[in-house]
Protein backbone atom coordinates (compact mmCIF):
# COMPACT_ATOMS: atom_id res chain seq x y z
CA UNK A 1 0.00 0.00 0.00
CA UNK A 2 1.25 3.27 -0.86
CA UNK A 3 0.12 6.13 1.70
CA UNK A 4 0.70 9.71 2.18
CA UNK A 5 -1.07 12.76 3.70
CA UNK A 6 -3.66 14.67 2.22
CA UNK A 7 -2.56 18.07 0.98
CA UNK A 8 -4.17 21.27 2.49
CA UNK A 9 -8.03 21.09 1.24
CA UNK A 10 -9.08 23.63 -1.44
CA UNK A 11 -8.69 27.38 -1.39
CA UNK A 12 -12.24 27.75 -1.80
CA UNK A 13 -15.21 25.73 -0.22
CA UNK A 14 -15.75 24.46 -3.76
CA UNK A 15 -13.57 21.93 -5.88
CA UNK A 16 -11.52 23.54 -8.78
CA UNK A 17 -12.73 22.66 -12.05
CA UNK A 18 -12.02 19.06 -13.03
CA UNK A 19 -9.69 18.73 -16.44
CA UNK A 20 -11.16 17.85 -19.80
CA UNK A 21 -10.23 14.87 -21.71
CA UNK A 22 -7.96 15.26 -24.78
CA UNK A 23 -10.89 12.96 -25.96
CA UNK A 24 -13.53 15.33 -25.45
CA UNK A 25 -12.10 17.78 -27.45
CA UNK A 26 -12.02 15.05 -30.28
CA UNK A 27 -15.35 14.59 -30.11
CA UNK A 28 -16.27 18.14 -31.24
CA UNK A 29 -17.08 17.70 -34.81
CA UNK A 30 -17.54 21.81 -35.20
CA UNK A 31 -13.77 21.79 -35.19
CA UNK A 32 -12.28 19.09 -36.85
CA UNK A 33 -9.48 18.08 -35.16
CA UNK A 34 -7.54 14.50 -35.56
CA UNK A 35 -5.24 12.85 -33.27
CA UNK A 36 -1.61 11.61 -35.04
CA UNK A 37 0.01 10.22 -32.12
CA UNK A 38 -0.41 9.60 -28.37
CA UNK A 39 -3.33 8.58 -26.28
CA UNK A 40 -6.63 10.69 -26.68
CA UNK A 41 -7.69 10.16 -22.64
CA UNK A 42 -4.89 12.46 -21.24
CA UNK A 43 -6.29 15.12 -18.91
CA UNK A 44 -6.24 18.66 -20.20
CA UNK A 45 -6.19 21.67 -17.43
CA UNK A 46 -5.76 24.58 -19.80
CA UNK A 47 -4.15 25.91 -23.77
CA UNK A 48 -1.95 27.95 -24.44
CA UNK A 49 -0.54 29.32 -27.95
CA UNK A 50 2.86 29.58 -28.86
CA UNK A 51 5.28 30.55 -31.97
CA UNK A 52 8.05 30.46 -29.78
CA UNK A 53 11.08 27.89 -31.10
CA UNK A 54 11.30 27.09 -27.39
CA UNK A 55 8.19 27.76 -25.80
CA UNK A 56 9.58 25.55 -22.54
CA UNK A 57 10.30 28.60 -20.32
CA UNK A 58 6.30 29.94 -20.26
CA UNK A 59 4.82 26.50 -20.21
CA UNK A 60 3.73 25.58 -16.24
CA UNK A 61 2.48 22.02 -17.32
CA UNK A 62 -0.98 20.28 -18.22
CA UNK A 63 -1.80 22.88 -21.10
CA UNK A 64 -2.82 21.72 -24.83
CA UNK A 65 0.03 23.83 -26.58
CA UNK A 66 -1.09 24.99 -30.02
CA UNK A 67 1.53 26.40 -32.67
CA UNK A 68 1.56 26.85 -36.69
CA UNK A 69 5.05 25.69 -36.27
CA UNK A 70 6.45 28.96 -37.86
CA UNK A 71 10.31 29.19 -36.01
CA UNK A 72 9.69 25.07 -36.22
CA UNK A 73 13.76 24.11 -37.15
CA UNK A 74 13.96 20.66 -35.39
CA UNK A 75 11.24 18.65 -34.24
CA UNK A 76 12.71 16.57 -32.35
CA UNK A 77 14.17 18.78 -30.21
CA UNK A 78 11.45 20.95 -30.25
CA UNK A 79 8.86 18.03 -29.07
CA UNK A 80 11.90 17.23 -26.21
CA UNK A 81 11.22 20.73 -24.61
CA UNK A 82 7.70 20.28 -24.81
CA UNK A 83 7.78 17.10 -22.54
CA UNK A 84 10.41 18.48 -20.18
CA UNK A 85 7.97 21.37 -19.85
CA UNK A 86 5.09 18.63 -18.84
CA UNK A 87 2.46 20.36 -21.69
CA UNK A 88 -0.25 17.45 -21.96
CA UNK A 89 -0.80 17.40 -25.32
CA UNK A 90 0.31 19.68 -28.87
CA UNK A 91 -2.01 20.98 -31.68
CA UNK A 92 -0.42 21.65 -35.29
CA UNK A 93 -2.50 24.08 -37.27
CA UNK A 94 -1.88 22.97 -40.88
CA UNK A 95 -1.84 26.21 -43.48
CA UNK A 96 -0.46 28.86 -44.00
CA UNK A 97 3.52 27.64 -42.96
CA UNK A 98 2.78 23.98 -43.12
CA UNK A 99 0.56 21.95 -46.08
CA UNK A 100 0.75 19.01 -43.60
CA UNK A 101 2.43 17.82 -40.56
CA UNK A 102 5.58 17.27 -40.46
CA UNK A 103 6.02 13.61 -40.08
CA UNK A 104 9.46 13.93 -37.56
CA UNK A 105 7.09 16.21 -35.83
CA UNK A 106 4.69 12.57 -35.93
CA UNK A 107 7.47 10.77 -35.26
CA UNK A 108 9.17 12.32 -32.31
CA UNK A 109 5.23 12.59 -30.57
CA UNK A 110 5.17 8.77 -30.70
CA UNK A 111 8.76 8.17 -29.44
CA UNK A 112 7.42 10.12 -26.00
CA UNK A 113 4.10 9.50 -26.10
CA UNK A 114 2.71 13.03 -26.45
CA UNK A 115 -0.51 13.07 -28.02
CA UNK A 116 -0.41 15.12 -31.60
CA UNK A 117 -3.78 16.83 -32.97
CA UNK A 118 -3.77 18.34 -36.51
CA UNK A 119 -5.65 21.55 -37.05
CA UNK A 120 -7.67 22.03 -40.08
CA UNK A 121 -6.91 25.42 -41.69
CA UNK A 122 -10.83 26.14 -41.05
CA UNK A 123 -10.84 26.23 -37.27
CA UNK A 124 -9.15 28.91 -35.53
CA UNK A 125 -7.02 28.00 -32.64
CA UNK A 126 -9.29 30.57 -30.52
CA UNK A 127 -12.13 27.97 -31.37
CA UNK A 128 -10.20 25.18 -29.81
CA UNK A 129 -9.54 27.38 -26.73
CA UNK A 130 -13.40 28.82 -26.37
CA UNK A 131 -14.03 24.91 -26.84
CA UNK A 132 -11.58 23.75 -23.89
CA UNK A 133 -12.42 26.38 -21.70
CA UNK A 134 -16.50 25.62 -22.05
CA UNK A 135 -16.17 21.99 -21.51
CA UNK A 136 -13.85 23.22 -18.36
CA UNK A 137 -16.62 25.26 -17.11
CA UNK A 138 -19.47 22.82 -18.11
CA UNK A 139 -17.21 19.80 -15.63
CA UNK A 140 -16.92 22.59 -13.00
CA UNK A 141 -20.47 22.75 -12.88
CA UNK A 142 -21.42 19.06 -13.20
CA UNK A 143 -18.77 18.79 -10.11
CA UNK A 144 -20.50 21.63 -8.28
CA UNK A 145 -24.06 20.34 -8.56
CA UNK A 146 -22.35 16.89 -7.36
CA UNK A 147 -20.75 18.32 -4.12
CA UNK A 148 -24.10 20.36 -3.26
CA UNK A 149 -26.54 17.52 -3.97
CA UNK A 150 -24.21 15.19 -1.84
CA UNK A 151 -23.97 17.92 1.26
CA UNK A 152 -27.43 17.91 0.93
CA UNK A 153 -28.11 14.32 1.07
CA UNK A 154 -25.20 14.06 4.10
CA UNK A 155 -27.48 16.46 6.18
CA UNK A 156 -30.41 15.12 5.65
CA UNK A 157 -29.11 11.63 6.84
CA UNK A 158 -27.74 13.31 10.01
CA UNK A 159 -31.16 14.43 10.67
CA UNK A 160 -32.81 10.45 10.48
CA UNK A 161 -33.48 8.36 13.44
CA UNK A 162 -30.16 6.27 13.01
CA UNK A 163 -27.69 8.85 11.83
CA UNK A 164 -24.22 7.62 12.19
CA UNK A 165 -25.01 4.16 9.56
CA UNK A 166 -27.41 6.51 7.63
CA UNK A 167 -24.49 9.26 6.75
CA UNK A 168 -22.03 6.47 6.08
CA UNK A 169 -24.77 5.12 3.72
CA UNK A 170 -24.89 8.48 1.79
CA UNK A 171 -21.39 8.73 1.77
CA UNK A 172 -20.73 6.05 0.01
CA UNK A 173 -23.38 6.08 -2.25
CA UNK A 174 -22.16 9.60 -3.52
CA UNK A 175 -18.61 8.42 -3.74
CA UNK A 176 -19.57 5.45 -5.37
CA UNK A 177 -17.70 3.27 -3.36
CA UNK A 178 -17.50 1.80 0.74
CA UNK A 179 -17.23 4.06 4.13
CA UNK A 180 -16.06 2.76 6.90
CA UNK A 181 -15.72 3.88 10.36
CA UNK A 182 -13.38 3.20 12.47
CA UNK A 183 -12.58 2.71 16.20
CA UNK A 184 -9.61 3.52 18.47
CA UNK A 185 -8.45 0.22 18.39
CA UNK A 186 -8.76 -0.32 13.94
CA UNK A 187 -12.41 -2.75 14.48
CA UNK A 188 -14.82 -1.65 12.58
CA UNK A 189 -17.64 0.48 14.18
CA UNK A 190 -20.11 0.67 10.68
CA UNK A 191 -19.82 0.67 7.43
CA UNK A 192 -22.00 1.06 4.23
CA UNK A 193 -21.33 0.41 0.70
CA UNK A 194 -20.45 -2.43 -1.85
CA UNK A 195 -17.96 -4.66 -0.64
CA UNK A 196 -13.92 -4.22 -1.47
CA UNK A 197 -11.50 -7.05 -1.56
CA UNK A 198 -10.12 -8.15 1.17
CA UNK A 199 -6.64 -6.68 0.76
CA UNK A 200 -8.08 -2.79 -0.06
CA UNK A 201 -9.94 -3.49 3.28
CA UNK A 202 -6.62 -4.28 4.87
CA UNK A 203 -5.02 -1.24 3.51
CA UNK A 204 -7.63 1.35 4.44
CA UNK A 205 -7.62 -0.39 8.19
CA UNK A 206 -4.07 0.09 8.35
CA UNK A 207 -4.44 3.33 6.53
CA UNK A 208 -7.00 4.48 8.93
CA UNK A 209 -4.23 3.39 11.88
CA UNK A 210 -1.73 6.15 11.29
CA UNK A 211 -4.16 9.03 12.16
CA UNK A 212 -4.99 10.05 15.49
CA UNK A 213 -5.96 12.80 17.85
CA UNK A 214 -2.37 13.78 18.42
CA UNK A 215 -2.05 17.56 18.31
CA UNK A 216 0.12 18.48 15.14
CA UNK A 217 -0.56 15.09 13.60
CA UNK A 218 -2.26 14.22 10.20
CA UNK A 219 -5.51 14.73 9.91
CA UNK A 220 -6.14 12.65 6.91
CA UNK A 221 -4.09 10.57 4.66
CA UNK A 222 -4.58 8.75 1.33
CA UNK A 223 -3.44 6.13 -0.86
CA UNK A 224 -3.67 2.88 -2.90
CA UNK A 225 -4.53 -0.66 -2.34
CA UNK A 226 -5.96 -3.85 -3.80
CA UNK A 227 -6.60 -1.87 -6.69
CA UNK A 228 -8.73 1.13 -4.80
CA UNK A 229 -8.05 4.22 -4.17
CA UNK A 230 -8.19 4.87 -0.35
CA UNK A 231 -8.66 7.95 2.42
CA UNK A 232 -9.19 8.09 5.76
CA UNK A 233 -9.62 10.99 7.83
CA UNK A 234 -9.82 11.61 11.87
CA UNK A 235 -12.48 12.73 13.40
CA UNK A 236 -12.72 15.47 15.98
CA UNK A 237 -13.74 14.43 19.66
CA UNK A 238 -10.55 13.20 20.99
CA UNK A 239 -11.45 9.26 21.07
CA UNK A 240 -9.69 8.48 18.33
CA UNK A 241 -12.56 7.41 15.63
CA UNK A 242 -11.52 7.60 12.17
CA UNK A 243 -13.69 6.96 8.77
CA UNK A 244 -11.75 5.58 6.15
CA UNK A 245 -13.05 5.66 2.28
CA UNK A 246 -12.43 2.93 -0.59
CA UNK A 247 -13.44 4.33 -4.22
CA UNK A 248 -12.41 2.80 -7.83
CA UNK A 249 -11.44 6.85 -8.82
CA UNK A 250 -11.43 10.14 -6.95
CA UNK A 251 -13.01 12.99 -7.78
CA UNK A 252 -12.28 16.80 -7.46
CA UNK A 253 -15.32 17.19 -5.22
CA UNK A 254 -14.77 13.61 -3.42
CA UNK A 255 -12.54 15.36 -0.61
CA UNK A 256 -14.84 18.06 -0.24
CA UNK A 257 -17.91 15.41 0.29
CA UNK A 258 -15.72 13.48 2.61
CA UNK A 259 -14.74 16.62 4.70
CA UNK A 260 -18.87 17.18 5.02
CA UNK A 261 -19.00 13.77 6.43
CA UNK A 262 -16.61 13.99 9.09
CA UNK A 263 -17.71 17.03 10.42
CA UNK A 264 -21.30 15.55 10.82
CA UNK A 265 -19.84 12.51 12.13
CA UNK A 266 -17.23 14.25 14.75
CA UNK A 267 -20.31 15.85 16.14
CA UNK A 268 -22.66 12.57 15.84
CA UNK A 269 -19.95 10.70 17.56
CA UNK A 270 -18.69 13.25 20.15
CA UNK A 271 -18.47 11.70 23.09
CA UNK A 272 -21.13 12.38 26.30
CA UNK A 273 -24.05 13.64 23.74
CA UNK A 274 -27.20 15.13 24.67
CA UNK A 275 -27.37 16.93 27.98
CA UNK A 276 -23.40 17.84 27.92
CA UNK A 277 -23.56 18.81 24.38
CA UNK A 278 -25.51 21.86 26.42
CA UNK A 279 -22.55 21.69 28.81
CA UNK A 280 -20.01 22.08 26.60
CA UNK A 281 -22.14 25.05 24.56
CA UNK A 282 -22.30 26.87 28.00
CA UNK A 283 -18.65 26.43 28.54
CA UNK A 284 -17.57 27.92 25.64
CA UNK A 285 -20.04 30.79 26.19
CA UNK A 286 -18.35 31.45 29.70
CA UNK A 287 -14.96 30.88 28.04
CA UNK A 288 -15.78 33.49 25.29
CA UNK A 289 -17.34 36.22 28.40
CA UNK A 290 -14.14 35.83 30.20
CA UNK A 291 -13.45 32.77 32.38
CA UNK A 292 -10.48 31.47 32.69
CA UNK A 293 -9.34 28.61 30.33
CA UNK A 294 -8.60 26.45 33.25
CA UNK A 295 -12.33 26.59 34.17
CA UNK A 296 -13.67 25.34 31.07
CA UNK A 297 -11.70 23.01 29.69
CA UNK A 298 -12.96 19.72 31.47
CA UNK A 299 -16.40 20.62 30.20
CA UNK A 300 -14.65 21.57 26.56
CA UNK A 301 -13.04 18.24 26.20
CA UNK A 302 -9.39 17.87 26.00
CA UNK A 303 -9.18 18.79 21.92
CA UNK A 304 -7.20 19.72 20.40
CA UNK A 305 -9.55 22.63 18.51
CA UNK A 306 -9.03 25.19 15.77
CA UNK A 307 -10.33 28.48 16.84
CA UNK A 308 -11.45 30.63 13.38
CA UNK A 309 -11.72 34.26 13.23
CA UNK A 310 -14.16 35.82 10.70
CA UNK A 311 -15.14 38.89 9.10
CA UNK A 312 -17.46 39.52 5.95
CA UNK A 313 -21.04 38.04 5.12
CA UNK A 314 -23.58 38.97 3.91
CA UNK A 315 -24.69 41.88 6.61
CA UNK A 316 -27.44 40.08 7.49
CA UNK A 317 -27.90 38.95 11.68
CA UNK A 318 -27.92 35.42 10.54
CA UNK A 319 -24.79 35.69 8.85
CA UNK A 320 -22.40 34.09 11.55
CA UNK A 321 -24.66 31.10 12.70
CA UNK A 322 -24.37 31.15 8.45
CA UNK A 323 -21.15 30.26 8.73
CA UNK A 324 -20.86 28.03 11.34
CA UNK A 325 -23.42 25.66 9.92
CA UNK A 326 -21.18 25.76 6.25
CA UNK A 327 -18.33 25.28 8.82
CA UNK A 328 -19.73 22.23 10.47
CA UNK A 329 -19.77 23.61 13.90
CA UNK A 330 -22.38 24.55 16.50
CA UNK A 331 -19.98 25.97 18.58
CA UNK A 332 -19.84 30.38 17.48
CA UNK A 333 -19.88 33.21 18.94
CA UNK A 334 -21.19 36.02 17.14
CA UNK A 335 -22.08 38.26 19.36
CA UNK A 336 -20.42 40.92 18.04
CA UNK A 337 -20.50 39.65 14.16
CA UNK A 338 -21.92 40.88 11.28
CA UNK A 339 -25.43 42.51 11.22
CA UNK A 340 -25.10 43.19 15.13
CA UNK A 341 -26.91 40.08 15.50
CA UNK A 342 -26.81 38.03 19.01
CA UNK A 343 -25.45 34.76 19.12
CA UNK A 344 -27.61 32.18 20.41
CA UNK A 345 -26.56 30.72 23.30
CA UNK A 346 -26.56 27.17 24.65
CA UNK A 347 -30.24 27.13 26.38
CA UNK A 348 -31.72 28.65 23.01
CA UNK A 349 -31.46 32.33 24.98
CA UNK A 350 -29.44 35.52 23.13
CA UNK A 351 -25.33 36.27 24.26
CA UNK A 352 -24.62 40.05 24.96
CA UNK A 353 -23.98 42.27 21.87
CA UNK A 354 -20.56 42.84 22.79
CA UNK A 355 -19.08 39.79 24.34
CA UNK A 356 -15.88 40.77 26.02
CA UNK A 357 -12.71 39.86 24.41
CA UNK A 358 -11.05 36.25 25.39
CA UNK A 359 -9.26 36.50 28.74
CA UNK A 360 -5.87 38.43 28.24
CA UNK A 361 -7.15 41.77 27.66
CA UNK A 362 -9.39 44.07 26.13
CA UNK A 363 -10.22 45.45 22.51
CA UNK A 364 -6.60 46.60 22.07
CA UNK A 365 -4.94 43.72 23.36
CA UNK A 366 -2.90 41.70 20.84
CA UNK A 367 -5.01 38.91 19.27
CA UNK A 368 -8.35 40.34 20.92
CA UNK A 369 -11.35 40.71 18.58
CA UNK A 370 -12.26 43.21 16.87
CA UNK A 371 -16.04 44.52 16.55
CA UNK A 372 -17.77 42.65 13.83
CA UNK A 373 -15.70 39.35 14.33
CA UNK A 374 -17.07 36.38 14.36
CA UNK A 375 -15.90 33.56 16.63
CA UNK A 376 -15.67 29.61 16.18
CA UNK A 377 -14.01 26.74 17.49
CA UNK A 378 -13.92 23.44 15.58
CA UNK A 379 -12.34 20.33 16.03
CA UNK A 380 -8.84 20.23 14.92
CA UNK A 381 -9.49 17.41 12.26
CA UNK A 382 -12.52 19.38 10.77
CA UNK A 383 -11.83 20.70 7.42
CA UNK A 384 -10.99 24.69 7.64
CA UNK A 385 -12.19 26.09 3.87
CA UNK A 386 -12.81 29.29 2.18
CA UNK A 387 -16.22 30.86 2.07
CA UNK A 388 -17.23 33.49 -0.11
CA UNK A 389 -17.92 36.82 1.13
CA UNK A 390 -15.65 36.17 4.05
CA UNK A 391 -12.09 36.81 5.40
CA UNK A 392 -11.28 33.50 7.79
CA UNK A 393 -8.03 33.56 9.91
CA UNK A 394 -7.34 29.92 11.58
CA UNK A 395 -5.35 29.36 14.42
CA UNK A 396 -3.16 25.82 15.05
CA UNK A 397 -4.31 23.47 16.47
CA UNK A 398 -4.73 23.69 20.32
CA UNK A 399 -5.49 22.28 24.09
CA UNK A 400 -8.75 23.48 25.59
CA UNK A 401 -6.08 24.84 28.01
CA UNK A 402 -4.89 26.82 25.49
CA UNK A 403 -7.84 28.59 24.14
CA UNK A 404 -6.20 31.92 24.65
CA UNK A 405 -3.07 31.67 23.03
CA UNK A 406 -5.33 30.05 19.70
CA UNK A 407 -7.48 33.15 19.85
CA UNK A 408 -4.92 35.42 19.82
CA UNK A 409 -3.71 33.64 16.62
CA UNK A 410 -6.69 33.39 14.89
CA UNK A 411 -7.01 36.97 15.35
CA UNK A 412 -3.15 37.74 13.92
CA UNK A 413 -4.31 35.14 10.89
CA UNK A 414 -7.17 37.65 10.20
CA UNK A 415 -5.76 40.72 10.15
CA UNK A 416 -2.77 38.73 7.89
CA UNK A 417 -6.37 37.56 5.42
CA UNK A 418 -8.03 41.23 5.83
CA UNK A 419 -4.16 43.00 4.36
CA UNK A 420 -3.42 40.58 2.08
CA UNK A 421 -7.39 40.03 0.77
CA UNK A 422 -6.78 36.50 1.27
CA UNK A 423 -9.96 34.56 1.61
CA UNK A 424 -8.58 31.86 4.51
CA UNK A 425 -4.79 32.53 6.10
CA UNK A 426 -3.84 30.19 8.96
CA UNK A 427 -1.29 30.69 11.53
CA UNK A 428 1.78 28.54 10.59
CA UNK A 429 4.50 28.15 13.58
CA UNK A 430 7.67 25.67 14.38
CA UNK A 431 7.99 24.51 10.80
CA UNK A 432 11.29 22.84 9.71
CA UNK A 433 12.90 24.89 12.43
CA UNK A 434 11.59 22.59 14.48
CA UNK A 435 12.81 19.42 13.10
CA UNK A 436 16.30 18.10 13.69
CA UNK A 437 16.50 14.87 12.38
CA UNK A 438 17.38 14.31 9.07
CA UNK A 439 14.96 11.96 7.97
CA UNK A 440 12.30 13.78 9.52
CA UNK A 441 13.08 16.81 7.97
CA UNK A 442 13.14 15.27 4.57
CA UNK A 443 9.89 13.33 5.13
CA UNK A 444 8.37 16.91 6.03
CA UNK A 445 9.86 19.16 2.84
CA UNK A 446 8.30 16.27 0.45
CA UNK A 447 4.81 16.57 2.20
CA UNK A 448 4.95 20.52 1.84
CA UNK A 449 6.49 20.63 -1.55
CA UNK A 450 4.41 17.58 -2.57
CA UNK A 451 1.70 19.86 -4.26
CA UNK A 452 4.73 21.83 -6.67
CA UNK A 453 5.97 19.99 -10.10
CA UNK A 454 9.91 20.10 -10.47
CA UNK A 455 9.89 23.35 -12.23
CA UNK A 456 7.78 25.34 -10.17
CA UNK A 457 9.75 23.74 -7.07
CA UNK A 458 13.39 24.74 -8.85
CA UNK A 459 11.81 28.25 -9.89
CA UNK A 460 10.60 28.85 -6.04
CA UNK A 461 14.20 27.87 -4.56
CA UNK A 462 16.20 29.80 -6.66
CA UNK A 463 13.71 32.71 -5.91
CA UNK A 464 14.08 32.55 -2.25
CA UNK A 465 17.79 32.01 -2.71
CA UNK A 466 17.81 35.59 -4.30
CA UNK A 467 15.42 37.11 -1.74
CA UNK A 468 12.36 37.60 -4.20
CA UNK A 469 13.97 39.41 -6.66
CA UNK A 470 12.17 38.83 -9.74
CA UNK A 471 15.32 39.96 -12.23
CA UNK A 472 17.88 37.76 -10.89
CA UNK A 473 15.96 34.96 -10.92
CA UNK A 474 14.93 35.30 -14.25
CA UNK A 475 18.97 35.55 -15.27
CA UNK A 476 19.29 32.49 -12.88
CA UNK A 477 16.61 30.14 -14.22
CA UNK A 478 16.90 31.47 -18.10
CA UNK A 479 13.15 33.00 -17.68
CA UNK A 480 11.41 35.12 -18.88
CA UNK A 481 10.59 37.89 -15.73
CA UNK A 482 6.60 37.15 -16.56
CA UNK A 483 7.23 33.85 -16.69
CA UNK A 484 9.04 33.59 -12.70
CA UNK A 485 5.96 35.77 -11.36
CA UNK A 486 3.76 33.21 -13.19
CA UNK A 487 6.04 30.73 -11.46
CA UNK A 488 5.39 31.92 -8.14
CA UNK A 489 1.95 32.60 -8.00
CA UNK A 490 1.30 29.56 -9.05
CA UNK A 491 3.55 27.59 -6.04
CA UNK A 492 1.38 29.59 -4.03
CA UNK A 493 -1.52 29.04 -4.96
CA UNK A 494 -0.99 25.40 -4.90
CA UNK A 495 1.41 25.68 -1.22
CA UNK A 496 -1.92 28.41 0.25
CA UNK A 497 0.69 30.22 1.69
CA UNK A 498 1.61 34.09 1.37
CA UNK A 499 5.55 34.12 0.32
CA UNK A 500 5.29 37.33 1.12
CA UNK A 501 5.40 36.22 5.17
CA UNK A 502 9.22 35.83 6.17
CA UNK A 503 8.11 33.02 8.05
CA UNK A 504 6.68 31.22 5.70
CA UNK A 505 9.99 31.96 3.18
CA UNK A 506 12.03 30.44 6.40
CA UNK A 507 9.28 27.22 6.12
CA UNK A 508 10.12 26.86 2.46
CA UNK A 509 13.56 27.70 2.59
CA UNK A 510 14.09 25.16 5.08
CA UNK A 511 11.70 21.95 3.07
CA UNK A 512 13.77 23.12 0.01
CA UNK A 513 16.69 22.49 1.33
CA UNK A 514 15.96 19.23 2.91
CA UNK A 515 14.59 17.78 0.23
Amino acid sequence: MSMSPTPPAEAGSTPPAPPVPLAALLARPDLGLRLLAGPEDVPLHWVHTSEMADPCPYLLGGELLMTAGVQLTDPAHYVDRVVEAGAAALAFGVTPVWDTVPPELVAACDRHGLPLVEVPPRTPFTAVARALWRLMAEARLHELRRVTEAQQSLAAAAARPAPVPAVLGALASRIGGRAVLFGADGTESAAAGREVPAEAARALRDLAGVLGPRPGGPASASGDGGGLRLAAYALGGGDGLTLGVATERRGPGDHTIAGVAVVLLSLLTAPHRGADVTVRDGALVRLLLGAAPAEVAGALGPGPWTVVHARGGDGTPFAGASLAAALGTPLVDAGAGTGGGAAPDAGGGAAPDAAPAAPGGGPDAPGAARPGTVRLLLPSSAPVTAQQGWNLGASAPVAASELAAGDAQAARALRRAEASRAPLVRHRAGGMAALVDRDEAAAYARTVLAPLTEPLTETLRVWISLHGSWDRTAVATGLHRNTVRQRIARCAALLERDLDDPDVRMELWFALKSR
